[in-house]
């Protein structure tokens, strides 16, 4: 194995990356760095997160900076704003002992006339979300004429996220001759195509197999009905007292709600989601990496992009409609050597997602049995037990109150002492499990059991406060639940509630605010997407298999008001009317 020297890093980065503790590279470093340090190399690699991959790119970027020449040389596209300021972060720490160089993170959230001054003034790395970028663009603020080496992080995620629009105008307008390195946890479609584009004779690295899942990952399901997915999750929680993971949920309406219920029941947790602020999340996700929350509650979108250290459980609070986006949420434990477990909490309609995501990963999910009450109790009482043994204890502070202690306590036994402190400990989880009943196992081999759930997932009762809609576009149309968010968002001004999403091969279903419904309906239903009309209508109280005329979405359709009502009602002008880009890092 070659050393960091070995591989061309240059000294000030060497000095740096020691300090950081940084030994040997890793095999996506040790594949990457020596053809980015070189000319015209391009480079698809696959790999999960946590392997090094910010190092194997962001080493030979920076150290191909001409800190002389006051303009942007090298380009960096994420998803999130969260991982935008996280590679930035990293970037100039392996800057360290580089006096000169500059690093600017552009995403939306924050002040674009800030992100102006700042390129104004000359910068040499540019991070940035597609959206915020092209917004730059559109007011040729940015220069990307002397950009050297083009990095697409999480490119996989970019497009799920309905970015390709924004990613092929971004890469239209930086040199044909330049290094372009492509990371991507999985190898869909959509990549192959960037790629053929964009691409010379790219070298393919593939750390693992393709699309396999990170080796150290233990993938494990609860099967249960739906009524008691939440005291499903208590008792996988309540198991490992040392926990800190992220819970995925679908919603932000359930985000929040499953963050309150756990808070509620004395959890140390937190949620994030799309609603809350810029100012907020970052106060969330502070916290979480200072470890002062356990558990952190949050949607698929809010946590892209998030590199936190040494988490020790993803828990799936239902599994994603897209496969990929198992791989992305279980990839957040289990990094960097360390061992991590992924767990689903699943409906009986669920199993075959679970054999399909089993293939694609090249991963067997073990049958998870949900602990029993004093299973539970036992393993917290030894947690307790063990931590109590590895206490530091700080003599020369405690030795003047010690005296005064042991009286107090000398009518106790030592085995008294023991008790009263267990339970001190452990009266409220004890009380909770004595009366608790056992919940249901679901029998995967019943029919019956599973045509029940199939019943249960069909019927078209919404959640409370909520009304479902049916509308004309599905999985077949290539829309995915942030293609719906964006479409709702763009036809009806203002804002709306959105609850569940129930994406089908032809059409789908969602839920919004009663009080929003009928505006809803009337703002579709006068809109349409590449010539094909929008319909919205009511769910009904049967299979509403209706099925749409194929015409793909992919989230790049042109959308305009119908004919009949363009005009003085038209929502959008301009430069807003273009093909669509989604800008989901400003939600």
């Amino acid at each position: 194995m070659k050393t960091f020297e070995e591989l061309g890093i240059a000294a000030p980065l060497l000095q740096a990356i020691r300090e950081m503790g940084y030994e040997v590279p890793m095999p996506v470093q040790e594949e990457v760095i020596p053809l980015l340090l070189g000319n015209d190399n391009d480079v698809i690699a696959l790999a999960q997160t946590g392997t090094g991959k910010t190092a194997a790119y962001g080493l030979p970027v920076l150290q191909n900076i001409n800190q002389q020449q006051q303009q942007p040389q090298a380009l960096i596209l994420c998803p999130t704003r969260e991982l935008c300021l996280q590679i930035a972060g990293d970037l100039n720490d392996y800057s360290k002992y580089m006096d000169g160089l500059k690093i600017l993170p552009v995403y939306g959230g924050s002040s674009i006339d800030s992100q102006i001054k700042t390129l104004k003034k000359g910068v040499h790395v540019v991070v940035a979300t597609p959206g915020r970028l092209i917004d730059l663009m559109e007011r040729k603020t940015v220069n990307l004429n002397d950009i050297k080496n083009v990095i697409l992080d999480e490119a996989d995620e970019m497009l799920n996220m309905g970015f390709t629009d924004s990613i092929n105008a971004i890469l239209a307008q930086v040199p044909p001759a330049r290094n372009m390195l492509l990371f991507s946890a999985t190898m869909p479609q959509e990549i192959a195509r960037i790629t053929k584009k964009y691409m010379r004779e790219p070298r393919e690295i593939v750390i693992g197999r393709k699309n396999e899942g990170n080796e150290n990952i233990r993938h494990i399901y609860y099967m249960v009905h739906a009524k008691d997915k939440y005291l499903a999750l208590k008792r996988i929680v309540d198991f490992y007292p040392n926990v800190y993971g992220i819970i995925f949920c679908r919603t932000r309406k359930e985000t929040q709600e499953i963050a309150d219920k756990l808070i509620q029941d004395g959890y140390n947790a937190d949620s994030l989601h799309g609603e809350l602020s810029q100012m907020q999340r970052d106060y969330v996700m502070q916290k979480f990496r200072l470890r002062n929350l356990q558990l952190l509650v949050a949607t698929d979108v809010a946590a892209r992009g998030l590199d936190v250290d040494d988490l020790t459980h993803v828990i799936h609070y239902g599994l994603p409609d897209e496969t990929e986006s198992y791989t992305h949420r279980s990839g957040r434990t289990g990094r960097a050597g360390k061992t991590g477990i992924s767990i689903a909490i699943c409906h009986i309609r669920e199993k075959g997602k679970i054999r399909e995501i089993g293939k694609i990963i090249s991963k067997t999910f073990e049958k998870g049995t949900l602990p029993t009450g004093k299973a539970i109790c036992e393993k917290q009482l030894f947690n307790l037990v063990d931590q109590i043994e590895k206490v530091k204890v700080n003599e020369a502070e405690i030795a003047s109150l010690m005296p005064s202690v042991l009286r107090k306590l000398e009518w106790l036994e030592k085995e008294d002492i023991i008790k009263r402190l267990i339970s001190l400990e452990f009266n409220r989880m004890l009380d909770y499990y004595r009366d608790a009943d056992e919940i249901a196992i679901v029998d995967e081999s019943s029919r019956q059991e599973d045509r029940k759930e199939r019943g249960n997932h069909r019927s078209f009762k919404a959640e409370d406060g909520y009304k479902r809609f049916f509308i004309n576009f599905g999985k077949n149309d290539g829309m995915f639940p942030n293609q719906l968010i964006e479409l709702i968002n763009r036809c009806v001004p203002g804002k709306v509630q959105i609850g569940k999403i129930d994406l089908r091969e032809s059409f789908s279903f969602f839920e919004v605010d009663k009080k929003e419904a009928q505006r809803v309906m009337e703002r579709m239903n006068s809109y349409e997407v590449d010539g094909r009309v929008i319909s919205v209508e009511p769910a009904q109280d049967k299979n509403g298999e209706k099925s749409g005329e194929k015409n793909r979405f992919n989230g790049g359709g042109t959308w305009k008001k119908r004919d009949s009502e363009r005009g003085s009602n038209r929502r959008s002008g301009g430069k807003n009317d273009k093909p669509w880009r989604k800008r989901m890092e400003r939600r």
